[in-house]
């Protein structure tokens, strides 16, 4: 009787099952991309400016700070020398070093032949120096390019965008403004008149 009995439930399982209706099996999915094989995002890059148009600049407030040149009494900003490559240096009359760095922008000029694309500006720093005794200064060196002694508000200003040591006469800072009105400090210390060269020389080809 219990054989039957299992028979019989066997039968009705295998019944059942047969009837049930099939369990589709899950679709295979794509493997994920993964840090190896995801392409990056295309990068966006600027359009170059036009042929013959140079990039915006923002120049500096102390740009617009009147300046007089010792020599010929005559006021300016540098931004009346716009479309020029300018070279400054910070200094002292009392600076042995500011010195030996002018006579190396003197040999400069003398590599550089009469270019009338570059100005060179010193600019005395030292709160206690007039324009009188610069002017003796300069005419005694042979120092025949623009000399100004610096407006409070512009050492100022100097001190608190490119460093302290822009006040610091011994080092002999300078920096090279280029014709649309970027500025580029120089290395501090003594530099050659063939390492000067080499700093100006990119500024003076582009655009000339």
């Amino acid at each position: 009787m219990k054989t039957k009995l299992g028979l019989s439930v066997l039968l009705l399982a295998l019944l059942l099952s047969a009837c049930a209706p099939a369990v589709p099996a899950p679709e295979a999915q794509p493997p994920a991309p993964n840090a190896e094989t995801q392409a990056p995002p295309a990068a966006e890059t600027a359009a170059p400016a036009p042929a013959g148009e140079n990039p915006a600049v923002d120049t500096p407030a102390w740009f617009a700070i009147s300046i007089t040149d010792v020599n010929t009494g005559s006021a300016f900003t540098i931004n009346d020398l716009k479309g020029k490559v300018v070279l400054v240096e910070t200094m002292a009359m009392w600076c042995s070093n500011c010195l030996k760095q002018q006579k190396q922008v003197k040999a400069l000029h003398d590599l550089l032949g009469d270019n009338k694309d570059l100005v060179s500006i010193g600019l005395a720093i030292d709160p206690n120096e007039i324009a009188e005794d610069l002017k003796d200064y300069t005419q005694g060196n042979g120092f025949d390019w623009v000399y100004a002694v610096s407006p409070a508000e512009l050492s100022r200003e100097l001190s608190n965008l490119y460093g302290d040591q822009f006040l610091n006469p011994p080092s002999t800072p300078m920096l090279v403004i280029d014709r649309q009105g970027g500025v580029h400090p120089l290395p501090f210390g003594i530099k050659s008149a063939e390492e000067l060269k080499g700093f100006l020389e990119p500024f003076l080809s582009a655009g000339s």
